[in-house]
């Protein structure tokens, strides 16, 4: 499938600056420029009435054709917040079933005046399939094992905020080493998160078995958890992506959280100030064995708290005031702010 090559550019002929695809493709600016659009949508959400008319009269269609629970609800909550239209695609429930072929499906519904598509499929590159059949937008909910940016952006914002404490967001991540834990071979989010941090200063260590790290990777790799946990600020955990498996690559799951699971003794070994964070959905018993909502810095909540703001963020500055005429060094925090006052 045409797609991004593997420095993550479009090889479409599409723009860009017109989606929300991948990480690399964003590119540092247009990352910091949507975590400050997020500052902005956080404080939205915290209004009695969390509501702003920023994209009335926009209609975001929302295709998921892999099981979703957060991501697919935030995307609904973020645009309805924003108030736009929205539609839900139910793939089970569609003319696909009958032969339809995927690009006559987005040509139809883009024909209904669709202005974004958030879509996450089991194929990687199906994304920039997609913003080559519509002019509308199109933000990546995760594809394959590729990409999954917006987790990406709301893991750094959830992790910029809490390592300041009662202070403003950090303006970065440098001098900060995270631990990424887990199946890494089989996870977009680890692999959107990695470059995500890197590219906000951040020293990243992969923790896992040899079997669970993807061919030609440039993270640091350990399969010593123990021996790092004194040194890092945040441990990441992943869970065992077994849906994309074709075999076992673990001789047992008891054996792999022995080896690398999150245990009331590594907590006990673990510094009180490392921040604890994950994407959810947690298999409890395997990755993790204690009750996250007792360790002082887990943010796993949190990151469902920060995903609306994200999303808000997404989509205010691919369809928002001036998002149309903005050049990719241009911010579109002036027409977010301008659109405020008026309210």
């Amino acid at each position: 499938m045409t797609g991004p090559d593997q420095t993550g550019n479009d090889q479409t002929g599409s723009s860009a600056a017109s989606h929300c695809r991948s990480i690399v493709e964003l590119g540092p600016q247009r990352v910091r420029h949507l975590l400050e659009l997020t500052d902005h949508m956080a404080e939205v959400n915290r209004r009695p009435n969390p509501k702003v008319p920023a994209l009335r009269s926009r209609t975001v269609c929302n295709i998921f054709f892999e099981d979703s629970t957060r991501t697919r609800l935030s995307f609904e909550m973020a645009a309805r917040r924003l108030s736009a239209d929205t539609m839900t695609f139910s793939v089970g429930q569609s003319s696909l079933n009958k032969g339809e072929s995927l690009r006559d499906t987005i040509e139809t519904l883009a024909a209904m005046g669709v202005d974004a598509f958030v879509v996450r499929h089991r194929s990687s590159g199906v994304p920039w399939a997609i913003s080559r059949w519509t002019d509308a937008a199109v933000v990546n909910a995760g594809d394959g094992w590729h990409a999954h940016p917006t987790q990406a952006l709301l893991d750094c914002h959830t992790l910029m905020s809490e390592l300041s404490g009662s202070s403003p967001r950090r303006a970065d991540l440098a001098g900060i080493k995270i631990a990424i834990v887990g199946d890494i071979k089989h996870s977009r989010v680890a692999r959107s998160g990695i470059a995500a941090f890197e590219m906000l200063g951040a020293e990243v260590i992969a923790v896992a078995p040899r079997t669970l790290i993807p061919p030609h990777f440039s993270t640091p790799v350990t399969q010593d958890l123990d021996t790092i946990l004194p040194e890092i600020d945040a441990l990441y955990l992943l869970r065992m992506q077994s849906e994309r498996m074709s075999g076992a690559l673990v001789p047992d799951l008891s054996e792999y959280t022995m080896r690398f699971g999150l245990t009331p003794e590594r907590v006990q070994r673990m510094n009180d100030n490392v921040v604890v964070m994950h994407p959810g959905p947690m298999n409890r018993g395997v990755e993790i064995t204690v009750d996250p909502a007792e360790l002082p810095r887990s943010v796993i909540t949190k990151q469902v708290t920060t995903g609306i703001a994200v999303r808000m963020a997404v989509l205010f500055e691919l369809l928002g005031s001036g998002a149309a005429q903005a050049a990719p060094e241009t911010s579109t925090e002036v027409g977010f702010e301008s659109q405020m006052e008026e309210l």
